[in-house]
């Protein structure tokens, strides 16, 4: 994957400073998504598991998950040392179950691993770059393990792509009207349909992908390496 150089995404601190309040209240169903993703992987995982997250900036959905299962460990992977830095505080008690490493999903121990999670931030991946990261993504995890993978994807043909982009800026308390919004989610995210998600998880060799997350503009799936 790229470098933050090279112009993948690499949050700041101001970013990181505003990040474990503000997302909850653009993300529909925010706290319900760590539930869910925690009782799928909890369907496979042992309860002494070892879980990969994938974009762990922010350390959000670490400490829901470590909250619930006592016994997992955690590698987080995180592009931004600014986001890093943010979670180390957000998780605070788990520190010790925890190891965070900055860079991207090259910069993730070989595993294997009994599952793995990225959520709310595949969009920012490259298109180039999505099959190659889910497949070391894939690389990484035990025979049979649960990967949780959630973020903003809708229809890609007009009009229904103008419609989910302003939506998706109106639930986040923005004007959907304004044109400097519109013009940077249509054209710095990387969002792609559904249809188009599964196909590549499909690609990238893993199985039985199961939508289990819809909120507005974001949508989530498990499936098994």
């Amino acid at each position: 994957m790229k470098t933050p150089e090279s112009g993948a995404p690499a949050f700041g601190a101001s970013h990181a400073g505003t990040y474990a309040a503000g997302t909850p209240r653009k993300v529909p169903g925010f706290d319900g998504l760590h539930a869910m993703t925690s009782q799928l992987l909890a369907e496979r995982v042992p309860e002494e598991g070892k879980i990969l997250v994938l974009g762990a900036g922010g350390g959000l959905e670490i400490k829901s998950l470590a909250e619930s299962h006592p016994g997992w460990t955690f590698d987080g992977v995180d592009p931004s040392a600014d986001m890093l830095a943010a979670a180390e505080v957000t998780i605070g008690a788990h520190a010790a179950r925890v190891r965070l490493h900055h860079g991207y999903i090259e910069s993730a121990p070989d595993g294997p691993f009994d599952g793995a999670v990225c959520l709310l931030t595949f969009h920012f991946v490259p298109l180039d770059q999505r099959l190659e990261t889910l497949r070391q993504i894939r690389r990484r995890l035990a025979p049979d393990a649960p990967f949780a993978l959630a973020h903003i994807s809708f229809a890609q043909t007009e009009p229904e792509r103008s419609q989910w982009i302003a939506r998706h800026i109106a639930f986040g308390g923005g004007d959907p009207q304004n044109v400097a919004a519109r013009t940077a989610i249509g054209t710095q995210l990387t969002i792609l349909s559904p249809a188009d998600e599964e196909a590549m998880l499909a690609e990238a060799g893993f199985t039985g992908a199961t939508l289990f997350y819809a909120g507005l503009s974001f949508r989530g799936w498990v499936a098994y390496a």
